[in-house]
């Protein structure tokens, strides 16, 4: 009885203190639901919509706001009497690029249409930059941004323009004002109303109604479709319906006239972390756990077999294991590791951090561990075991034990006679992957587009484990590039013929043979590199080449020298010719050639913005001289969108203007299909025309580029 009196004792002099607790945790319940509350306000915005040019905007009118950062659209429309291709890249949040394909239907091109071109047609390039935007910020203001649409080229749809669009989402409800000069002619605007976009009903809600005053000069601009400059009414009205962030179907009227239709996709490739998720991925390690000292126990033997089994499970290779003794008497290990699935540093580290820490004999002062790519050594960790055993512990943090054992300059391999090696695995001769490809060409006289569909064969591998060597084949599946024949006639280069004869190399009847080279790398210490290539390096050249680069681990900037000399392939077989074709006094004559090329290069990698850019300075194969500039974008899932432009004294002329070559390219990472990780890219590269002015031979993979992919983190 006494225990029970004491029991309700306690609960009546803390019964205050438990209606205090549930009062504050209801309090706690509501201040949560009210920050996710808030966050959703802050997130919630109308459906974006891309108008017929893949731009953001209504049917014909551009708006102010822009897709999420990263995100890739494509699309076609027909807008009587346009057919439009386009495809739209946020490369930055205040920067969306489209590029279009515009068809005149039923008016030949007046050049080459009746020899197989056909319909006239025009490439265009959109540019849009926001000003001001909804991730800034300001949620009472409107958007502003500034754009162009066909600024570069023969500039036929040219037109510059201001817009603010405001969105009012209790409304459901956005409105669009501009103004434009060029083919954009005066005031314009556009509203769009989603008025079930809260509904539970996927198709249903992503139906929105939308309006534009349409302000394109049909009647006066010069270059307007002669089937197309009637206009009835300036209001074009429809539907349009966004599924699952992904589908875009519009349906309008354009100039009172005609209906319009278009359908897209976009994907949000910068920032995916893939299709599928990463389950195929090993999980860190964590057990078990052996740290015996070395001896009678565990011999060197056992523990080095150990060590090279746990690091393949993760995805790593341990090639070189070294006992070393310091000038104290400490045992040291040095191990040399070879990272074949990841493509952030953090993540390789990371792994080896856990193998390390659970299998790290106690006898054992330090660990130097050096990460080798493409038979060069890139950088390297010094870990010291009892700060590995106190991470594994939880004493310690992981940015404590980055700050004490940071990544440094890779040191030089310790000399077998000096020191005991423990471990010695051999590279593989050779490894064989199979992947496609798709070559493609605008504007032939034969043909608005030109395809190449092959498979790709590379066995690759190293010789003597220092040596690199890749031979690849292809195989032709199907070309229509066949029938291309002579250089250009409207616009013939008069430089040396370099590369406005490549397509004579893709006229293969089945297998080509395009690279067989052999690549030697050194690390020569403090930041500095140096390699040799020699043989076929791409379908229209080989040689030799040299390159020296200074890249010191955890610097933001690079610079290196290039030389390489290099002869042009017969178009069919594997022998080299001295000599090529060039334009003079209205006809092509055989001269002599031996390609040289050096540059001055440039490096300099903008972390905060995951931003990098090239600068190469000196002679290219035409013998021009002058600057390529390479502007790249990283996003967190691996994909790289690059610009770039030459600019040199070749004085190339393209429709009556100097010529710079120009274009863009992007890289994806292949595992964004698969389960697992993978450092395998697919990559594509367009130029705004093939020409020889600012052309360069391949020589094999450039050390920069080596480097940063085993040092970037996203």
């Amino acid at each position: 009885m006494r225990k029970v009196k004491l029991l309700i004792f306690k609960i009546l002099c803390y019964l205050p203190f438990y209606l205090n607790a549930f009062e504050d945790g209801d309090a706690l319940f509501q201040d949560l639901e009210l920050v996710k509350k808030i966050d959703n306000e802050l997130k919630d915005q109308l459906p974006f919509f891309y108008n017929y040019s893949m731009v953001g905007g209504y049917f014909n009118m551009p708006s102010a706001r822009m897709a999420g950062i990263g995100v890739i659209a494509g699309g076609a429309a027909v807008v009587k009497p346009y057919d439009i291709y386009g495809v739209n890249f946020q490369m930055f949040d205040r920067l969306e690029l489209a590029l279009n394909y515009r068809v005149y239907k039923g008016q030949l091109e007046k050049n080459f249409g009746h020899e197989g071109f056909g319909d006239d047609a025009e490439r265009i390039g959109n540019v849009k930059l926001g000003l001001l935007t909804s991730r800034d910020g300001f949620p009472c203001l409107p958007e502003i941004a500034v754009g162009a649409e066909d600024f570069i080229g023969t500039k036929r749809f040219h037109a510059k323009y201001v817009v603010v669009t405001k969105q009012f989402l209790d409304w459901n409800l956005e409105c669009t004002l501009g103004w434009g000069n060029g083919r954009i002619k005066g005031l314009f605007g556009g509203a769009s109303w989603s008025p079930f976009r809260h509904f539970d009903i996927p198709v249903l809600k992503g139906i929105s109604f939308l309006a534009e005053y349409d302000a394109i000069n049909y009647k006066k601009h010069y270059h307007e479709h002669p089937s197309g400059r009637s206009v009835k009414s300036r209001v074009n009205g429809g539907i349009t319906f966004v599924g699952w962030d992904t589908l875009q179907f519009s349906v309008s009227s354009v100039r009172g006239t005609e209906v319009a239709a278009s359908a897209s996709l976009r994907y949000p490739i910068g920032t995916t972390t893939g299709i599928f998720p990463k389950d195929g991925d090993p999980k860190t390690y964590q057990s078990p756990v052996d740290t015996e000292p070395l001896g009678l126990i565990r011999t060197e033997k056992d523990f080095s077999q150990e060590l090279a089994y746990a690091l393949t499970e993760q995805g790593l290779d341990l090639y070189s294991a070294f006992l070393i003794y310091d000038e104290k008497g400490y045992k040291n290990l040095w191990l040399k590791v070879v990272n074949n699935r990841y493509r952030e540093e953090h993540v390789v580290r990371e792994r080896i951090q856990h193998v390390l820490a659970s299998l790290a004999p106690l006898d054992i002062s330090a660990i130097d561990v050096v990460v080798e790519a493409d038979a060069l050594p890139c950088q390297s960790y010094h870990f010291r075991v009892e700060d590995l055993q106190r991470w594994r512990r939880g004493m310690i943090s992981d940015f404590e034990l980055e700050t004490l054992s940071p990544m440094r300059e890779a040191g030089w391999e310790p000399n077998p006679y000096d020191d005991a090696q423990i471990f010695q695995r051999h590279k593989p001769i050779w490894t064989f992957t199979v992947r496609p490809r798709l070559l493609t060409f605008f504007g032939s006289s034969s043909g608005k587009f030109k395809y190449n569909v092959s498979a790709v064969a590379s066995p690759e591998g190293y010789i003597f484990n220092q040596v690199y060597y890749k031979f690849q084949v292809s195989y032709s599946f199907s070309s229509s590039m066949q029938r291309i024949t002579g250089p250009d006639r409207l616009n013939p280069s008069k430089l040396l013929i370099v590369r406005t004869d490549t397509l004579k190399y893709l006229q293969t009847n089945t297998f080509s043979m395009e690279q067989a080279y052999l690549q030697r790398g050194w690390n020569l210490g403090a930041g500095c590199f140096y390699r040799l290539a020699l043989g076929y390096f791409e379908p229209a050249y080989g040689g030799g080449a040299t390159e020296f680069l200074y890249y010191p681990v955890n610097s933001n900037w690079a610079v290196g020298l290039e030389f390489d000399a290099v002869l042009k392939r017969h178009y069919h077989g594997m022998e080299f010719r001295r000599t090529t074709f060039q334009l003079r006094h209205g006809r092509y004559v055989k001269v002599p050639f031996i390609g040289i090329q050096y540059f001055l290069n440039i490096y300099y990698d903008f972390k905060p913005l995951n931003m990098d850019i090239l600068i190469s300075a000196g002679q290219f194969l035409a013998k021009d001289m002058g600057a390529r500039i390479d502007v790249g974008r990283y996003f967190k899932s691996g994909m790289r969108f690059s610009l770039w432009c030459t600019f040199t004294n070749g004085h190339d002329r393209v429709n009556g203007h100097t010529y710079f070559d120009k274009g863009f390219a992007f890289q994806i990472p292949l595992d964004m299909l698969l389960r697992h990780s993978s450092r395998t890219y697919v990559g594509y590269a367009m130029a705004a025309w093939l020409r020889d002015v600012g052309a360069r031979a391949e020589t094999g993979k450039k050390l920069y580029w080596t480097l940063k992919e085993e040092r970037y983190n996203y």
